[in-house]
């Protein structure tokens, strides 16, 4: 973390926005005392969506439905006369 005031700041703005995008956080102080932060932007990689799906439990009365259907739905047929009386 970088601490500048805010006259260094506001003279080397634009050396200060590419820190901040290779991931520096800039404190800035007026006085002596801190008055922002200039942080990186927030960049999504997914990981909220990753740790979402392992937090579900599974449930087991579900997957077991599902294989009774698959199986009920995939089960051989006999084969019949589709001509023939019925």
């Amino acid at each position: 973390m970088i601490s500048m005031t805010a006259t260094e700041t506001a003279r080397s703005i634009s050396a200060v926005l590419d820190m901040a995008g290779q991931g520096e956080t800039i404190q800035v102080t007026r006085g002596g005392e801190l008055v922002a932060s200039i942080v990186p932007p927030h960049r999504p990689n997914g990981s909220a969506i990753l740790d979402a799906y392992a937090a579900i439990e599974p449930d087991p009365d579900f997957a077991a439905e599902y294989e009774a259907d698959h199986r009920r739905i995939n089960a051989p047929m006999e084969a019949r006369d589709p001509w023939g009386d019925d």
